[in-house]
């Protein structure tokens, strides 16, 4: 195997790693209480909608002048320095959140099995706030290789685990999805109702838009003429990765509960493999695997989102100090407010999870849907990459996730 295709094998292994984190162990909750044809829907257009807008936001990146542009630099050269300000903000503001939800379930996920799981004590969570995330941004610190690297090797065991659970699953499969062949939920909400709540945990479970932009610079510095050609495909092979491992968890969980089982499980608010374990009395096994999943999930999109938060802030530190500030001593900065932020997030304990989603589901729709449509459009270097039918798709489920977004939040 050449160079090349180790560096684009690890970078589809990244970008897999950034995306499939806590949500894919809610996903079968929210997509499993609508019965089998919300599930039918959702496989169908999983692919589609998560390719054709990453591969879309690359190449925004990718139409750059200099091959080390990021998005916020991209953002600034084509719509000027108060549209790239806002643009640096709102992709911000949409992945860093996301980053301060996983210290926060990284260090509950942790907890809860030094108590239930090792019969422990409960630690003092100050320090183990402290050591979960100063843990984290010590990879982090190592750089961006480091990074991709180490997600790129848990990426493996995480896909087996997932797998197998799926596998583990099959003796219970039961005939209690394809009795609920009908046009409503459990709630008795209309199929169009179901798959509006679906959509935006569906583009939560599988964005990976945090890593894009450092995907494409890597692919502008390395391939040249061929970047677009090289990151479609490194994006297109994470993505049937993501659909394939994920769909077969989700069926194979919806397989094994109906309906309103899952709908207690929503209640509870539990992880899907919590609920697995307490559910069935002869897997108790499931009750020691949960944690060691949700931790490697977490952890891999805690990575993963970390390279976008720092773009995002590092562009800012530069705004705010007339680009008179190093990179380095950016990258210092970025880190410090990273883990003070996080550490103290963590410490607290919000329950935060709705309101983050709630919040950033509309504004990652406008950056992942909606910003790549528009300056394709708009600017001429980006002309060539129009397809009515492909843009016209992304465009109204884009309406229709912010739209669902914006409905849950009020």
């Amino acid at each position: 195997m050449t160079k090349g295709n180790k560096e684009d094998l690890m970078w589809s292994l990244s970008l897999y790693g950034t995306a499939i984190g806590a949500g894919v162990l809610f996903l079968p909750i929210n997509a499993g209480l609508g019965g089998l044809i919300p599930l039918i829907v959702m496989l169908v257009l999983a692919f589609p909608l998560t390719f054709l807008t990453h591969r879309a936001l690359c190449r925004f990146v990718l139409e750059g002048s200099d091959k080390s542009d990021d998005i916020t630099v991209v953002g600034q050269n084509y719509f000027g320095k108060f549209g790239g300000v806002l643009l640096t903000l709102l992709y911000f503001f949409a992945i860093f959140p996301i980053l301060l939800v996983y210290s926060v379930g990284i260090t509950n996920n942790i907890e809860s099995f030094l108590v239930n799981q090792l019969g422990l004590g409960a630690p003092n969570r100050l320090w183990l706030s402290f050591l979960v995330v100063g843990v984290l941004m010590f990879v982090v610190s190592f750089g961006e290789e480091v990074v991709i690297k180490t997600m790129s090797a848990i990426v493996f065991p995480f896909i087996a685990v997932l797998v197998f659970s799926a596998l583990w699953l099959i003796p219970k499969w039961n005939n209690a999805l394809f009795e609920n062949i009908h046009l409503s939920g459990v709630g008795g909400e209309s199929l169009g109702v179901v798959m509006l709540l679906i959509l935006p945990t569906m583009v939560f479970a599988f964005n990976h838009s945090p890593i894009i932009s450092s995907l494409a610079v890597h692919c502008k510095q390395t391939y040249g003429q061929e970047a677009d050609k090289k990151a479609s495909t490194i994006i297109a092979r994470s993505n049937v990765l993501m659909i394939v491992t994920v769909m077969f968890f989700v069926f194979s969980c919806a397989m094994c509960l109906s309906p309103a089982e899952f709908k207690e499980a929503k209640a509870q608010n539990l992880p899907i493999l919590s609920y697995l374990a307490n559910h069935f009395e002869d897997m108790k096994t499931f009750a020691l695997v949960a944690p060691i999943v949700a931790f490697v999930a977490m952890g891999k999109s805690f990575f993963g989102h970390y390279l976008g938060v720092r773009e995002g802030l590092n562009r800012l530190l530069f705004y705010a100090t007339k680009q008179k500030i190093s990179p380095t001593r950016a990258n210092k900065i970025t880190a410090l407010i990273t883990f003070l932020v996080a550490w103290l997030v963590a410490y607290e304990n919000p329950s935060v999870l709705e309101i983050i989603e709630s919040i950033g589901g509309p504004i990652l729709a406008i950056i992942l849907y909606l910003m790549p449509l528009y300056a394709i459009y708009k600017f001429p270097q980006l002309h060539k990459y129009k397809n009515p039918w492909q843009n016209l798709f992304i465009l109204c489920f884009g309406l229709v996730t912010i739209s669902t977004a914006i409905y849950r939040l009020f």
